[in-house]
């Protein structure tokens, strides 16, 4: 199919498709997925092109997705990304001679205001989907266009100085769009998608959650800060009802063993009181961090 009419049909249904892989972007999807599984007419229909980060396909006008790739060899991808002081969020242009036809994509879809298709890199060959995003702005003076993540950061213009409070705001957001799911992604990856105290392998009842807070200056959204857990879990973690040694030792509180109260209580948590975690990350890298464990298990120890 050819056309602007054929391009926005194929755009929307290529959105629908990756909302449903997904999850509406709540799991990751493989280089392979977005090669090989979308399909138009029974036709493959690749979202991401070979060995190039922007995806303009043949006879398009406008580009159809964006990747950031992981590096090589790391067990990562540490944030690398760049806010103005419009707490906006910036692209890079390709910069060689080849990358000159992808680049007009991009401008195109910024003129057009065509949703992109984000893949965000968590490993080699793995990405977490950011989407729909918008290019609202070029700065050719840095190589660069400017994204918005979110409809109410498409209502700022680019480079403004815009007042503290809503700055914050919109670095907020940027947050919530990219760097909370993209930890998320990784995080589930690191404990192949089990919940690090009783083994639940549900992603819908699966949180990523901080050793040490994100609010915390110390509570960087990596892995090594991080734990799978499922809600139940989770929330017990948070309330420091559930508490977990360096060793990666589990503890209840106190109060709650010596309670009575039905099943749920007795084998969701009081029996995994002095049990290992059933579900540590394979890669010693994505291992929970000791030191942030012993000074989140001093908080439990001391509520």
């Amino acid at each position: 199919m050819t056309g602007a009419v054929s391009e926005q049909f194929i755009r929307a249904a290529a959105l629908d498709w990756l909302s449903s892989v997904t999850l509406d972007g709540t799991i990751p999807v493989s280089r392979a997925q977005l090669r090989d599984d979308f399909r138009i007419g029974g036709d493959r229909f690749p979202l991401v092109d070979a060995g190039r980060g922007i995806r303009r396909p043949r006879g398009w006008s406008a580009a159809l997705s964006i990747l950031t790739a992981a590096p090589e060899g790391a067990p990562s991808r540490p944030y690398d990304d760049s806010e103005g002081p419009d707490g906006l969020h910036r692209y890079k242009l390709r910069r060689d001679q080849r990358g000159a036809s992808e680049n007009e994509g991009l401008r195109r879809a910024m003129l057009e205001h065509a949703p992109l298709m984000w893949f965000y890199g968590i490993r080699p060959g793995l990405f977490h989907a950011i989407f729909p995003v918008y290019l609202i702005a070029e700065e050719p003076d840095q190589s660069q266009f400017v994204m918005a993540l979110t409809e109410e950061q498409r209502q700022i213009s680019p480079g403004s100085r815009v007042e503290e409070t809503l700055r914050k705001y919109l670095v907020t957001m940027t947050r919530r769009r990219l760097h909370q799911p993209v930890f998320a992604s990784q995080v589930m990856v690191a404990y192949d998608t089990r919940c690090a105290v009783c083994s639940l392998s549900h992603r819908e009842l699966l949180d990523a959650a901080h050793i040490i807070p994100d609010s915390d200056p110390e509570g960087a959204a990596v892995v090594t800060n991080g734990l799978a857990l499922c809600k139940l879990h989770h929330a017990a973690y948070d309330r420091n009802i559930l508490g977990i040694r360096p060793d990666y030792t589990v503890e209840i509180h106190h109060r709650l063993l010596e309670e009575i109260d039905g099943p749920m209580l007795r084998h969701g948590l009081q029996e995994h009181h002095g049990r290992p975690l059933l579900q540590i990350p394979t890669r010693r890298a994505d291992r929970p961090d000791t030191d942030r464990l012993m000074q989140r298990y001093a908080q439990f120890r001391a509520a």
